[in-house]
């Protein structure tokens, strides 16, 4: 499953890309509670948003693999985690554009 954005797909691969800026920026849409932070339910919802299936374990395994300190959340800080998440398992990669 890809997540469907409006940037620039890899030929032949079904995977999109995007810059860490964009998907910063694609990520901060799911912010419900504005909180700078991304948990397991906002998580589950972008996906969900673009038109893919994302469980709530699936949510809850995305938020453990890049959740550094254990709270619960990916910040910023984090987000380099959360960016290796999403390569394997949602077929995003991040490029420097």
């Amino acid at each position: 499953m890809a997540i469907k954005t409006n940037y620039r797909s890899l030929s032949g691969s079904g995977e999109r890309e995007m810059s860490m800026q964009e998907f910063k920026k694609w990520l901060r849409k799911f912010d419900a509670d504005e909180d700078g932070r991304i948990n397991k339910d906002e998580l589950r919802d972008a996906v969900r948003a673009t038109g893919g299936w994302f469980s709530h374990r699936k949510g809850k395994q995305g938020v453990r693999s890049a959740d550094a300190n254990g709270d619960g959340f990916i910040d910023g800080n984090e987000m380099a985690n959360l960016v290796e998440f999403a390569k394997k398992q949602l077929h995003v990669k991040i490029v420097d554009y």
